[in-house]
Parts: structure tokens; C-alpha cells; sequence
């Protein structure tokens, strides 16, 4: 099954996590993030295109700043931030070099990708690189943003430039060996496929416990669940191993592998779907539910039985049944206010081309 989906992958985004390029003492690791480089250089030399979202840049900025812990205040990350990224980009383009590879430094934040015209922006830019054949090294630009630093991850980041482009494949390297059952016991085991992401699924997966990353095993379920509904499959290996890109590309059995969704989503529904920090809520009905889910219906306000939140017409929602389970995300053509005046004509409030369902 692996060979079969991975045997026409050809442009590939490869997430390497800050346990993974950096070693004891916090500074990048030179010999590890040389062999990860080389790996990276025998995709390109064989014909793949490959996209690097890498973490490692506050890892680096504690390192050179001396710090071991990793700092709690926003101001202090963002100076780490800035110290280490400069850092950082300057041993891949030096190690890139050696390949004859040019690489170029992307830096994003959830504005960049959340606002439609610099999404487009994003993506151009972004294909025009591949297209020159030039390495795109991508990070948050966590030296001036702010939510990302506090909640956002490189594992959510890399699926989303993987969603943004699209990619044939998501490779997310960490230190493990993929995801683990009985993880902590005297029994792990590696999953090695993953069909769906379900309750138990996610009910495994932890934080971190890393002084200098963020995320853990949660933040690559999270992750998962945005590349399988984009259509792309996601490998999750350890960055620790010899020529483990090659291995997963040839469809060997190496990490856990979560299978795309068939029905992949389209350019803009994937935008609308996974690139907005929704802006409020609709609870509806069972009725609606089904409508929206089943029958492929636009949000009318007969089903609607409250909303939550304040937004204006055009932001994104969040569609959740009684139970307050998300289940779909759409535009909203009305504003909270217009909504919970209940005074509406019968009319889309969410139409369904400006609707998914998750």
C-alpha cells in the first residue's frame, strides 16, 4: 500500500523539529543537520522538489544567548528568535552550497497565509523557487509575531504549506520513530499506518517535555488532520536515521504513515477550511447538521439555534452541532449582530461554495 501511494510523489515538504537539528548544549548540530541536508540534496538531485520548513531558530538564539530553559516571556523569545534564525540560515546556505543548491529563506506568519491575496502571493512565490530549482527554508517569523509564538507550532505550519502549495507528501521529522502505542511502557510499538485520526488516536498523543520546543506528538496529530483532509499523505519518522527520506519515498516501511483523504479539497475550500482563526461560532441544529453534511446544503437561519462570538459578514465561522462539536467551517455572509436579531429573511447565511465540511 505505502508504493503504491507514495510511487508518483514529487514535490515534498520536509518539517525537521528542533530535537532533530540541534544537540545537547541547545546550538544546531552540524554533522546531523549535514546529513539531513544531503538527504534533502539526493531528493532534489533525483528529479523531486523539496520544501523545508525547519524549526531550531529560538533553539539556536537560547544556545548562542546562553540560556537553558526556554524563556517564558514574549520579548525574550523573539529576541532568541531573531539571534538564532540568522544563525541557523546561515549553516544551510553553507551546507546547501556544498550541493551546488541555492536555498532561500521564507519567513510567514497567519496573516500571510490567512489574507487571500497574500496567500496567492505566498504559493507563486513559493513555485517559482521549486521551479528554479532553488531550496525554499521556511519558518514563522516569530521575531515579530506574536500568537504564533504563543500557541502556533512548525508541525501545523508544515501541513499548511503543504495544503498552501499542494504537496504530493508531508514528511514530519522528529526524535521518535513515529507514532507509538503503550508509549512510556515496557511495550511501545510504532504504528505503522494510520487510516483515520480518531478519539483514541489523539488521546495518545502528548506535549513535549523539550526545553526548547514546542508542540510534541499532539501538534503532529493536529497536523495530520490537516494534510489527510487536503489529500496529502503524512509520514512521521525520526529525523535520526540514514537516508530515511529515501527509504519512505521508495515506500519502505519506516514511521507511521496516515493516509490521505480521497476526496481531497480544492485551493480554495482548503483556505477557507484550515487557514483562518475562526472569527466566531454557529450551533445548529440536527436537522441543519444533516443538510450541510449529508445533502450538500447552504446555512439557512431556521437552523441556526445560537451563535457565539462577534464577526462581520465575510469572516469565517465556526459550524458546531448542540453537542458543540465542529464539524464544518465557512464565510459567513451576516454579521453575529444581524444573526442574533433573528430578523433574517429565509437566505444563506453560510452558502454552501463557501462551506466545508471537516
Amino acid at each position: 500500500m505505502r508504493h503504491e501511494i507514495l510511487k508518483n510523489v514529487n514535490r515534498i515538504v520536509v518539517k525537521l523539529g528542533t530535537g532533530v537539528i540541534t544537540d545537547s548544549s541547545k546550538q544546531p548540530d552540524p554533522a546531523q543537520l549535514e546529513q539531513l541536508v544531503a538527504q534533502i540534496a539526493a531528493r532534489q538531485q533525483a528529479g523531486q522538489e523539496i520544501v523545508l520548513v525547519t524549526s531550531g531558530a529560538v533553539g539556536a538564539g537560547m544556545g548562542a544567548l546562553g540560556l537553558n530553559k526556554r524563556p517564558a516571556e514574549l520579548a525574550d523569545l523573539q529576541a532568541c528568535a531573531a539571534v538564532g534564525q540568522s544563525r541557523l540560515m546561515a549553516i544551510y546556505e553553507n551546507l546547501f552550497a556544498r550541493f551546488h543548491l541555492i536555498s532561500a529563506q521564507v519567513l510567514l506568519t497567519h496573516e500571510d497565509l490567512e489574507d487571500h491575496d497574500r496567500h496567492l502571493n505566498a504559493r507563486n512565490a513559493l513555485v517559482t523557487l521549486l521551479r528554479k530549482r532553488v531550496v525554499p527554508i521556511i519558518n514563522e517569523n516569530d521575531a515579530v509575531s506574536c500568537t504564533e509564538l504563543k500557541f502556533g507550532d512548525n508541525d501545523r505550519l508544515s501541513a499548511l504549506v503543504a495544503s498552501l502549495l499542494p504537496a504530493d507528501l508531508l514528511v514530519i521529522l522528529t526524535t521518535v520513530d513515529g507514532m507509538i502505542r503503550n508509549f512510556g511502557c515496557s511495550n511501545p510499538e510504532i504504528i505503522p499506518l494510520v487510516e483515520h485520526v480518531d478519539a483514541t488516536l489523539e488521546a495518545m498523543a502528548g506535549g513535549t517535555k523539550s526545553s526548547t520546543a514546542v508542540g510534541g506528538m499532539a501538534t503532529k496529530i493536529q497536523a495530520a488532520k490537516i494534510a489527510i483532509r487536503s489529500g496529502i499523505p503524512l509520514v512521521i519518522a525520526s529525523g535520526r536515521k540514514k537516508n530515511v527520506l529515501a527509504r519512505i519515498v521508495k515506500g519502505e516501511v519506516e514511521g507511521t504513515l496516515f493516509l490521505p483523504n480521497p476526496n481531497r479539497l480544492r485551493g480554495r475550500k482548503r483556505w477557507i477550511a484550515f487557514f483562518h482563526h475562526p472569527a466566531g461560532a454557529l450551533f445548529v441544529d440536527d436537522g441543519a447538521k444533516r443538510a450541510l453534511r449529508e445533502k450538500g446544503k447552504s446555512l439557512l437561519p431556521p437552523g441556526i439555534a445560537r451563535c457565539e462570538g462577534s464577526f462581520q459578514g465575510g469572516d469565517v465561522v465556526r459550524l458546531c452541532d448542540l453537542d458543540g462539536m465542529e464539524f464544518a467551517r465557512g464565510i459567513c455572509d451576516f454579521s453575529s449582530q444581524q444573526i442574533a436579531s433573528r430578523q433574517l429573511p429565509r437566505i444563506e447565511v453560510v452558502h454552501r461554495d463557501n462551506l466545508v465540511v471537516l
